[in-house]
C-alpha cells in the first residue's frame, strides 16, 4: 500500500471509529459538559468541541488515540446504529498523533470520511456547497497552495421499511496555513454530521445542528471564513 493510500485509511478509520461508538464499547474520555438550556436547546461539550442541541439529548466522548469529539442524540449508543435516530457527531483528527503530510488530509475531506454516508445507495444528495477547494501541489495544485478544502451539504437515506433519515454535514480540511491556528491548532481534519428523522422541522433541526458546533473558539462559519480569507494571503 502507498504511503497515500496509508495516510487515507488511518485517517478514515480514525475519524470513523470515533464518530459513531459501538455500544457494547464503553465510552472513554472526558466528561461531557452542559450548559444552561435556552429556548429548548442546551450547549454540551466534550474537550474542545461543543455543540447547541434539543434540551434532553445526553452526550457520550467519541475517543479513539487521534480521533477526537462527541455523539449527542436522544438515544446516542443508537446514533450511526439504527436509521431514524436523531443525532449529532462532532470529530477532528488529532494532526499531532498521526504524523501525516497535511496534504493527506485534503484527500481524506474530499471523499474517505463521508464515503459511507454520500457513496450509499440508499442515500440521495439534494446539495452541497464546496466552501474552499484548493489542491495541494502533488493533486495539480498550485506551488503555493495550502491545500486545504471545506464543504457542506444536505440529503436524505431511506432505509428497509420505508424509515427516511434528513441529513446535514461540514467537513473541513485545514491544510498548511494562517488556518491551523483558528479553532483547534492541533486538528487536520474536521467533520460534522446531523441526523434527524424526516418530518416537520427536520432540516431546520440537521442545519441548525452542525452551523452551532464550534471547534476550541471557532464555529463551523469561523472556520470557513479563516479558511477563505487563506486563499487570498497564500
Amino acid at each position: 500500500m502507498g504511503h497515500a493510500a496509508l495516510g487515507l485509511v488511518l485517517i478514515a478509520v480514525t475519524l470513523g471509529s470515533c464518530a459513531f461508538p459501538a455500544s457494547e464499547v464503553p465510552p472513554a474520555g472526558p466528561a461531557p459538559s452542559v450548559a444552561t438550556a435556552v429556548d429548548g436547546f442546551a450547549r454540551v461539550g466534550v474537550g474542545s468541541v461543543n455543540a447547541l442541541v434539543p434540551t434532553g439529548w445526553r452526550a457520550l466522548p467519541a475517543e479513539t488515540e487521534a480521533g477526537h469529539g462527541f455523539v449527542a442524540s436522544p438515544r446516542p449508543r443508537a446514533f450511526g446504529e439504527e436509521r431514524g435516530v436523531a443525532g449529532l457527531s462532532a470529530t477532528w483528527v488529532d494532526a499531532t498523533r498521526l504524523h501525516l503530510p497535511s496534504d493527506y488530509y485534503y484527500l481524506a475531506a474530499t471523499g474517505p470520511v463521508l464515503a459511507g454516508l454520500l457513496g450509499s445507495e440508499t442515500c440521495r444528495t439534494l446539495d452541497r456547497h464546496v466552501w474552499v477547494d484548493r489542491a495541494p501541489r502533488f493533486v495539480a495544485g498550485g506551488d503555493r497552495s495550502p491545500g486545504d478544502y471545506a464543504a457542506s451539504g444536505w440529503g436524505v437515506c431511506r432505509a428497509p421499511g420505508g424509515v427516511r433519515t434528513r441529513w446535514a454535514y461540514f467537513v473541513a480540511a485545514p491544510g498548511f496555513g494562517p488556518a491551523r491556528e483558528v479553532g483547534i491548532p492541533a486538528s487536520g481534519l474536521y467533520l460534522v454530521v446531523a441526523m434527524a428523522p424526516t418530518g416537520r422541522g427536520a432540516r431546520r433541526l440537521v442545519h441548525h445542528l452542525v452551523e452551532h458546533t464550534t471547534f476550541g473558539d471557532a464555529s463551523v462559519a469561523d472556520l470557513v471564513r479563516t479558511l477563505r480569507a487563506q486563499g487570498r494571503t497564500a
